[in-house]
């Protein structure tokens, strides 16, 4: 499963990285202005030993406010439908799921949290987890193992969390035929528990990374009775250090110590600020220029958008210490609705148009933060091949119009119209759309740009009955576990359509067994058979790939503890303070 962008301009959340589960290893930030370094291959690292209290970092300090800005908005902070990255990172904060991860030496490691890292049956079907501990809420009652068993069925709810991760749709018994216990009650087969401490579930197939998979704030447990369904989302219980104290959707949060955290049962997260306070909207030249400067309170922010390729200049001498650097296997694309848009030859004339050098620099890509894309499994992926781009799809070039207008001639299809959603309240996914339009207009296509406000984008493009044939979400991927089954299956099988996380919404029958032969192989085997999937379904021309990213964010002066978390490509919050 990949997950989706904290970014949605062109291109997003999550891990996630995954990352995901196994983790790419994300070097320790470098400050240095000359290494922009090269993603690196994941690696899994795992540690069923590990116990609370997390390891202290390095001259911590407790106290104060660590304010983090973005103009990137998260669309919801309910646990059940996060799967952007950005989300994730901060719900980290918040939420104890019954695996997690530590990072360490600037590498993810899966640790126990609420529960251990589980036991397989023999037939690979049936997974136990036990829990570690006891744990509280917020409100200090007690978090019970039918909690963790309600939050996986509160996931199958996806017509009502339609942006939460779905691997449990296809892995989980009976998981194509559970709507959630809304729709279809608590009875569900594929979960149970016994006694006060043991998650049980059955898998309809052998699900390997299901320890990884249970990091995803999907899995926090939630009480039954205190499910508000919708309205969840403005104020959902806290396990972790941090709970909710004042929220505007799309605006601001603020978090406060949740008192009934106990660090000693936690392997990984810590409680050093007293506060956070996220704010989201503005516009992020403008952000990234105040924490660079640290003047007053800028001093303890943190900006975790990709820093802007026209500040990277400032980054010299004490500066270049605000750069915060890791690895972010993840990929952007511009996504085509092959429903919508049939005829490849069409597809073919937007990819031979597109103007990704144009579109890369309004973006502000740059080598801290981005690589040109040319394949859909991004480098730091096992069974990544560099193969020779198909014409139009190496990320680069300033694309071709009149030989797109050629192409569009002699398929009959001149006037084609082609449309789209882009956030008409920021200077830059403004420029990027039209700079897009531009070029396909003059291809010979009719451009139907329609814009929305940042706080509506990721609805829109996340509804793919909206009246858009481009564009649509996920715009990026990131690995939830480093193989080619954490993105062809979910993104390219028929299947992802209703599980809202497709690129082409292709529905192939004869490539939905070819990718499922490949993910039923063991690793060592399917690894080498990805690359091959990889090219063929680029032959398609379904999405087209821009840039494969790294994380590369600025801090102000006066925050320590800032390391990439790899797992979503941003900085790991837990690990976080401020030095005075």
């Amino acid at each position: 499963m990949a997950r989706r962008f904290k970014v949605a301009v062109a291109a997003t959340a999550a891990l996630a990285i995954g990352l995901s589960g196994c983790g790419s290893p994300s070097s320790k930030n470098d400050t240095d202005k000359g290494d922009t370094g090269k993603l690196q291959a994941q690696q899994a690292a795992t540690d069923p030993n590990a116990k609370g209290p997390a390891a202290e970092v390095a001259g911590a300090k407790k106290g104060g406010t660590i304010t983090i800005v973005a103009q990137t908005t998260p669309s919801t902070l309910d646990p059940t439908d996060t799967y952007y990255t950005d989300s994730n990172e901060i719900e980290k904060l918040t939420f104890r799921t019954p695996t997690q991860y530590d990072i360490r030496d600037g590498q993810p490691v899966l640790v126990p949290d609420l529960t251990d890292l589980g036991t397989v049956s023999a037939d690979k079907l049936t997974w136990t987890f036990k829990m570690t501990g006891t744990f509280k809420y917020e409100d200090g009652t007690d978090v019970k193992v039918e909690d963790l068993a309600y939050a996986i069925k509160r996931s199958f709810a996806h017509d009502v969390y339609p942006n939460g991760p779905a691997y449990q749709l296809s892995y989980f018994k009976d998981g194509d035929k559970y709507k959630g216990p809304y729709a279809d009650g608590d009875n569900y087969s594929g979960v149970e528990t016994q006694g006060t401490d043991t998650l049980i579930i059955h898998l309809a197939k052998p699900f390997a990374d299901l320890p990884f998979y249970l990091t995803f704030p999907a899995f926090t447990p939630i009480p039954k009775a205190k499910d508000t369904k919708q309205d969840y989302k403005n104020h959902p219980l806290s396990t972790g250090p941090y709970m909710f104290d004042q929220y505007v959707p799309g605006t601001s949060l603020t978090l406060k110590k949740n008192p009934n955290w106990d660090p000693n049962t936690d392997p990984a997260r810590h409680q050093y600020a007293d506060a956070w306070s996220f704010k989201w909207g503005g516009e992020l030249v403008t952000l990234q220029q105040k924490v660079l400067n640290s003047a007053g309170d800028d001093a303890n922010s943190l900006a975790y958008d990709e820093v802007d390729a026209s500040l990277i200049p400032q980054l010299t001498g004490d500066k270049a210490n605000q750069l915060v650097k890791g690895e972010s296997p993840c990929l952007y694309t511009f996504n085509m609705d092959t429903r919508k848009i049939t005829d490849i030859n069409i597809r073919k004339a937007i990819a031979k148009a597109y103007p990704y050098d144009a579109l890369s620099k309004a973006n502000g890509n740059n080598d801290y933060t981005s690589e040109p894309a040319s394949t859909i499994l991004p480098p730091g992926v096992p069974g990544h091949t560099k193969y020779t781009p198909l014409p139009d799809l190496a990320g680069t070039g300033a694309g071709d119009p009149a030989g797109a207008k050629k192409i569009l001639t002699d398929a009959g299809k001149l006037g084609f119209e082609i449309s789209w959603y882009y956030d008409n309240t920021k200077p830059i996914p403004q420029q990027i759309s039209n700079i897009r339009a531009d070029a396909l207009t003059k291809a010979g296509f009719k451009v139907k740009a329609i814009g929305v406000a940042t706080a509506d984008l990721r609805s829109k493009v996340g509804d793919y009955d909206a009246p858009v044939n481009t564009g649509q979400a996920p715009r990026g991927w990131c690995s939830d576990w480093p193989t080619g089954s954490s993105w062809l299956p979910v993104l390219f099988e028929s299947k992802s359509i209703a599980e809202g996380q497709s690129w082409g919404m292709l529905q192939d029958p004869a490539l939905d067994k070819k990718i499922e032969d490949v993910a039923n192989l063991p690793t060592d085997q399917a690894t080498g058979k990805w690359a091959a999937l990889d090219q063929e379904i680029m032959g398609m021309y379904v999405a087209l790939p821009w840039y494969y990213t790294k994380m590369a964010v600025v801090a102000g002066t006066n925050i320590g503890g800032a390391v990439g978390d790899a797992t979503v490509g941003m900085p790991f919050f837990p690990d976080m303070y401020l030095k005075s």
